[in-house]
């Protein structure tokens, strides 16, 4: 693992160990396979039947394909799933970072599903993989059948001043890490703790990305056909999910729109509603 995209080498080897516990305790069958692309080489975990439809997971920045452990056993019982992990980010992808505002992101998506052999695929995706889901499908809009969409950027406003205001605790050591990740995902009932105590364990050692996620335009919303559901929650400190749902709803009236109240960034908990519809 690159130290590139971490604070130091011990950083980046304590990520790598957390993670890969986590893969040697993943709870359906899966296949760890690396994809080279123009990016470089990118993991992704397989799972599901070889014959049954495929379903491209694309995680959040400052996350891996761990965050899809609670959904991946129901999914890829229908599904044959391929859960990436995003390069750039925490992962064992490598550590390089595409231009958002270009066509890079679509090339490195391009080579994934080259890669793994896929002409299209469904995608579930969440955050910053909801906006390089949205980039993908509109430039390549043959190549997505289904958009699943929980709290994605490049819709709504994406809240800049709260991400610094919330950055300002971080140097009062546990206590102001545990506050500012609260604080930005929403992650505050117990049976979040897990989660939680993994965010801060990446966000110890891990650099993520500072520029904001370009915005599309409604042209851009407008000119995606395949069907989209997309989740948000009325909480979200990262993104306004007001504007993301009348957006949605505006350019895209044929889609499924959820908005979740008292529910922060992170939309978990959302299995059954994300494969109702792919199946639908």
């Amino acid at each position: 693992m690159s130290v590139e995209i971490y604070r130091s080498e011990e950083g980046a080897a304590e990520v790598s160990r957390r993670y890969r516990e986590v893969l040697d305790d993943w709870p359906v069958p899966a296949r760890q396979m690396w994809v080279p692309t123009c990016e470089g080489d990118t993991f992704v975990l397989v799972s599901g039947p070889s014959d049954a439809p495929p379903l491209v997971l694309l995680h959040g920045a400052g996350a891996n394909a761990s965050m899809w452990r609670a959904d991946i056993t129901s999914w890829a019982r229908h599904f044959r799933t391929y859960a990436v992990d995003v390069v750039g980010e925490p992962g064992l992808s490598a550590p390089s970072r595409p231009a958002l505002n270009s066509q890079a992101p679509a090339r490195w998506l391009d080579d994934v599903l080259d890669g793994l052999g896929l002409t299209s695929a469904s995608v579930a995706a969440a955050s910053f993989g909801g906006w390089l889901a949205v980039d993908y499908a509109v430039r390549r809009p043959a190549r997505v059948t289904k958009l699943a969409l929980l709290c994605p950027g490049g819709l709504g406003r994406q809240r800049t001043g709260r991400v610094l205001r919330a950055l300002l605790v971080r140097p009062f050591g546990r206590w102001g890490a545990r506050r500012s990740v609260r604080s930005l995902t929403g992650l505050n009932s117990p049976q979040d703790a897990s989660v939680l105590e993994s965010v801060l364990l990446t966000f110890a050692h891990f650099k993520p990305r500072r520029e904001p996620l370009p915005r599309f335009s409604d042209e851009a919303l407008r000119s995606l056909t395949m069907p989209v559901q997309v989740t948000v929650g009325d909480r979200d400190a990262m993104f306004d999910s007001g504007e993301t749902a009348r957006r949605v709803r505006h350019c895209l009236p044929q889609a499924e729109v959820h908005v979740l109240p008292g529910t922060g960034h992170a939309v978990l908990g959302r299995t059954d509603s994300v494969l109702a519809f792919l199946q639908s």
